[in-house]
C-alpha cells in the first residue's frame, strides 16, 4: 500500500494518508440493525480511547450508558441521530453520529466519532467529518461542533488539522459522581 505521512513540527500531530485505503472506503447510513456494529466497534474503541483518561468504572458507565442497543435505537428514534458507518473492504471500521439543529442552535453537531485504533491516522475520520459537512451544508448550515475530553490530546489535535476551533469548555455531571470535562469545538463550513 503506497502512501505519505504528514506531520506538523508546531504541534507533533501525524497523519497517516495510504491511497489505497481511500479508494476501497465507503460511508453509508446505518439502518437500524447495523446499530450492533456501531455497539462492536464502540466495545474495542472506548477502551482503547479513554484508558488513561478515565477510569475503567466511568468507561463502563459511559458503555452502558451510550451503547446499549436500546440507548442506540432511542438515539436514532427519539433524539433524531444519524450512524454513518465507514466500511473497508467489508470490515466495519468506524462511526460517527450527527444530529441537525442540535438544541436548536442553528448548527449540526457530531454527537460520536471512532475508528478502530489500527485505521486512526489514515484520513477514516477526515471523510466521515466531511459526510457530515456535505449534509450540513445541503441542509443549509453553516456550522457543525462537537465535545471532546479535553484529555484526549490525539483527538484534539486530530479536530485542530481539521479547521476546529475551541469555541467554549463544559463539565458535564453525570451520574455516579462522574463527569465529562469536554472542550466545545467548532467549524465553519
Amino acid at each position: 500500500m503506497k502512501g505519505f505521512c504528514f506531520q506538523n513540527p508546531e504541534n507533533g500531530f501525524s497523519f497517516k494518508h495510504h491511497l489505497f485505503s481511500q479508494y476501497m472506503l465507503k460511508i453509508y447510513q446505518a439502518t437500524e440493525s447495523q446499530l450492533i456494529e456501531v455497539q462492536k466497534i464502540a466495545q474495542i474503541t472506548w477502551p482503547h480511547t479513554f484508558k488513561d483518561i478515565l477510569t475503567s468504572s466511568q468507561i463502563e458507565y459511559m458503555m452502558d450508558w451510550m451503547y446499549s442497543l436500546e440507548s442506540l435505537n432511542s438515539q436514532v428514534k427519539d433524539k433524531n441521530h444519524v450512524f454513518l458507518l465507514a466500511e473497508e473492504n467489508e470490515k466495519y471500521i468506524g462511526y460517527c453520529s450527527y444530529e441537525l439543529n442540535c438544541a436548536n442552535s442553528g448548527k449540526v453537531k457530531i454527537h460520536k466519532i471512532y475508528l478502530l485504533p489500527d485505521v486512526q491516522g489514515q484520513g477514516v475520520g477526515k471523510r466521515l467529518i466531511s459526510e457530515v459537512e456535505k449534509i450540513a451544508k445541503a441542509n443549509l448550515f453553516d456550522a457543525i461542533y462537537l465535545n471532546v475530553n479535553r484529555f484526549n490530546n490525539q483527538a484534539l489535535q486530530a479536530y485542530l488539522a481539521l479547521g476546529f476551533y475551541e469555541a467554549k469548555r463544559e463539565v458535564i455531571a453525570l451520574e455516579n459522581g462522574f463527569v465529562m470535562d469536554d472542550i466545545v469545538m467548532e467549524k465553519k463550513i
